[in-house]
């Protein structure tokens, strides 16, 4: 099923769902949290909006929930080597290269969904694509 906005107004707060996680990745860096809530409230914030709005929040969403457990790993463990007295391992070199190589990939593909949705284009990403068709039906089937 293809799914199109019900007009620029519609286009535009699809757009912003995604603008505004990376926003708050540029503020909540340090705080992997902060990026999930924020997604959060504009997600309960557009509860009500059309399809096209309410499918894309629900994918930032998902997209910013997997991310928090990856980005929360790292937080903590680079914690517990400055305050606890852990050793920099390359296991833990490692696992920041593979968190910085998800954060870029996340980041980019915000970016790309941005600017699509934003052209009333509907952009599916991999994964989450369909974790969204399943958690966010259709209020209605076309006919």
């Amino acid at each position: 099923m293809e799914i199109q906005p019900a007009g620029e107004q519609e286009a535009e707060k699809a757009s912003n769902s995604y603008l505004m996680s990376l926003v708050f990745i540029m503020a909540g860096l340090p705080l992997p949290i902060v990026n999930l809530i924020a997604s959060l409230i504009f997600y309960f914030g557009n509860r009500k909006a059309g399809y096209f709005v309410r499918w894309h929040c629900t994918q930032t969403l998902l997209s910013q929930f997997a991310l928090l457990f990856i980005n929360s790993t790292g937080f903590w463990w680079t914690a517990s080597i400055i305050f606890g007295g852990e050793e920099v391992t390359s296991a833990y070199i490692s696992y920041l290269l593979t968190a910085l190589i998800f954060n870029l990939i996340d980041f980019g593909s915000t970016i790309y969904a941005a600017i699509q949705t934003r052209k009333g284009i509907h952009v599916k990403w991999f994964f989450f694509g369909d974790l969204t068709d399943r958690l966010c039906p259709p209020t209605h089937l076309p006919s």
